[in-house]
């Protein structure tokens, strides 16, 4: 099958890791996949349909078309596929209007209605397009890390010289910075604590000894796996709920144990005790942190086993096989008709 995707551009985070990390594996399925930035300009929106009719499938990665272009769009491929890793139908956790969105709502129903597969990150996700998807074939395919990619953490420091590691962007770092006091409690507990953020802008802390680290997608892995533990924190909203969880996932290849709070996926990508700690108030994430960068054994232990659970269930290589499960059925659709 030939593949068309419509994409913010093939270099976003969301396009590496839903869509590109795959591409070897529909190669060898005997599949191809074509990235398209999607089209900004409203003349250019009208014709996109006509320079898709060659294609087997279209998938539309997150972006909610309005109501005519969804309807265009449908008459002109043969099957479409919506691909969505947050949940577009609702405004982010910082929104000053608050969540709700009829608008974005509106554009979520339309397409959802009209596709012949719907691929969300998480079942939050899954749920949310069964709502309005006429079809049945609403599936599960997590965001994915290629494990090979990582180098693992030696877990070689105790106590003070831990060093705590967090990576996200600008837009991400806003939740970082409402924890702040957490944090510097967390700092004040254990003073000394190192804490790497990678990023592309860096806070400071009063009781933390920030290591900046700008990101850069040659550095990031190795950087992940020469800290300790990884932090991952997000607003216990329904907008987080739609995240997919990809900095534990990244912590998980890096060999790491992860401390976040358990909201949506997050509550089942972290094993507590097994892979990490889950923490909500302050003394559960002061005792885990203190807990982790006591005991080098107990962190490798952890991590390893984080790694193992990544590599089967949030690997590249499972997420692949559940792309192929979908395109076959396709495949079989078009020799039985």
């Amino acid at each position: 099958m030939h593949l068309i995707a419509l994409v913010d551009s093939p270099d976003h985070v969301c396009c590496r890791y839903r869509l590109r990390a795959f591409e070897p594996h529909f190669v060898r399925a005997g599949h191809s996949l074509e990235l398209r930035s999607l089209p900004k300009n409203f003349w250019d929106r009208i014709h996109m349909g006509s320079s898709l009719q060659n294609a087997d499938a279209v998938i539309v990665q997150r972006k909610l078309l309005s109501t005519w272009q969804v309807w265009a769009l449908r008459r002109r491929v043969k099957r479409l596929i919506f691909d969505i890793d947050d949940a577009v139908w609702l405004r982010d956790s910082y929104a000053k209007r608050g969540h709700i969105s009829f608008r974005r709502m509106n554009r979520f129903r339309a397409i959802a209605r009209v596709c012949d597969a719907v691929i969300a990150g998480n079942s939050f996700l899954a749920e949310a397009a069964n709502t309005w998807a006429i079809t049945p074939c609403v599936e599960v395919i997590p965001t994915c890390v290629d494990e090979s990619a990582y180098p693992v953490a030696n877990h070689q420091r105790v106590g003070n010289d831990a060093q705590l590691v967090w990576i996200g962007s600008s837009s991400t770092l806003r939740g970082l910075e409402l924890t702040r006091p957490l944090l510097e409690e967390i700092g004040q507990s254990i003073p000394g604590l190192n804490f790497k953020i990678i990023c592309d802008r860096f806070p400071s802390f009063d009781h933390l000894r920030i290591i900046e680290c700008p990101w850069t997608p040659e550095r990031e892995t190795a950087e992940l796996a020469a800290a300790d533990i990884g932090l991952s924190w997000v607003p216990d909203d329904p907008w987080s709920r739609g995240k997919c969880g990809l900095k534990v996932l990244q912590y998980m290849a890096a060999g790491l144990p992860v401390v976040a709070n358990p909201v949506g996926v997050q509550a089942e990508m972290v094993r507590h005790g097994e892979t990490g700690f889950l923490a909500t108030t302050p003394g559960e994430w002061i005792k885990a942190v203190r807990t982790l960068a006591f005991d080098p054994v107990l962190r490798q232990r952890m991590g390893e086993a984080g790694r193992a659970v990544l590599e089967a269930e949030f690997s590249v290589r499972a997420g692949a096989e559940r792309w192929m499960r979908l395109l076959n059925s396709f495949r079989n659709q078009r020799m039985i008709a």
